[in-house]
């Protein structure tokens, strides 16, 4: 049995539930999504 999750759907969720918990981390979460991007994007992988 293999379980085959997403990149992106998985950031988003963990980045919305950090950002209900901890409205002050919204900056941190969206910079640390957009480096994340950003790098991978620069790598040649897509999310």
């Amino acid at each position: 049995m293999t379980i085959h999750l997403e990149l992106a759907p998985l950031i988003s969720l963990g980045a919305g539930i950090g950002v209900l918990v901890f409205p002050r981390l919204l900056n941190y979460i969206v910079a640390g999504y957009l480096i994340t991007l950003g790098v991978l994007g620069l790598l040649g992988h897509s999310l």
